[in-house]
């Protein structure tokens, strides 16, 4: 198994050369001109990336994109080359395309809750879509809707956007494809998550384009990382709901640890207890939904 890292370090990779660092993944460029994308154990929220990190989490992250990038094959196109990757970084990384990244994130909700209910109930609207009056924290929306969000820097907020200021960045046609198969993505994996047990209330993708122009799916896909993972048989609306994802960290930080988050102080690191069990959340989301064994 490759080893745990969480350090916000870089890892020396023979054959590789540095070329970005994110709160989660480490990107380097091999002599092919291909890229090695490399998921670390950190964990972020709130734009803070946190201490220490989940132990597992990184190969977990790319098992579980994997899987869902061959659920999705036939919806649309993906940057994965290869999984045959230097030993250091084996299970935690793939070879992937070099693509001409959107400046957008791609987000799409079926559930109303986090930053959406928040604008919900100020404006009545979604990133510019109007929804009906009385929807509560947890209400399915009447359909899904893509709600994208600017792509922040590190330490720096995502923002959300509406569908105009996503053509404004990079054009009627491509914003339209965007959007198309943020929600084609989305309908085939909420499908196959209830199957499963799990409520998809949203997720957040991002998309390249190959120097021929077409649209590939990239970075990582409907992991616990980027997705609210819900359990089906304890769903209630007008509450918040357990979570097989992130979510807990993000309500251990703003409920329990006295961390005040419109401060100047970084949030605490995290107990043992929380790491521990953020990880077994993390696990349980991998097997109920792959049905394999991690």
């Amino acid at each position: 198994m490759a080893e745990h890292y969480a350090d916000h370090v870089a890892l020396d990779i023979p054959g590789a050369r540095h070329l970005h660092s994110g709160k989660v993944r480490d990107l380097y460029e091999l002599e092919s001109g291909d890229l090695l994308m490399v998921a670390s154990d950190r964990i972020s929220a709130y734009d803070f990336v946190l201490t220490p990190g989940i132990p597992d989490k990184g190969e977990i992250l790319t098992r579980m994109s994997l899987w869902w990038f061959d659920q999705l094959d036939d919806v649309v196109e993906n940057h994965v080359i290869s999984t045959t990757v230097p030993e250091r970084v084996r299970g935690r990384a793939l070879v992937c395309e070099k693509l001409d990244m959107f400046p957008v994130e791609c987000v799409v909700r079926g559930y109303l809750t986090g930053s959406g209910l928040q604008d919900y109930q100020r404006t009545g609207e979604v990133c510019g879509v109007a929804l009906p009056a009385g929807l509560v924290d947890g209400s399915r929306l009447p359909e899904p809707i893509f709600t994208p969000a600017t792509k922040a820097e590190i330490g720096e907020h995502d923002e959300n956007v509406d569908f105009d200021h996503v053509v404004a960045t990079v054009g009627l046609d491509v914003a339209e494809r965007l959007r198309d198969l943020t929600l084609a993505v989305y309908a085939r994996a909420e499908t196959i998550a209830r199957a499963r047990g799990i409520v998809l209330a949203d997720t957040k993708l991002e998309f390249g384009a190959r120097p021929d122009g077409t649209i590939v799916l990239a970075d990582e896909v409907l992991t616990p990382d980027s997705s609210r993972f819900w359990p089906a048989d304890s769903y209630e609306p007008g509450r918040s709901q357990e979570s097989f994802d992130k979510q807990y960290v993000r309500d251990w930080l703003t409920s329990e640890s006295g961390w005040d988050r419109a401060g100047d102080t970084p949030p605490p690191a995290l107990p043992a207890d929380v790491v521990q069990r953020t990880r077994s959340r993390y696990v349980q989301a991998y097997e109920l939904l792959t049905g394999q064994h991690f």
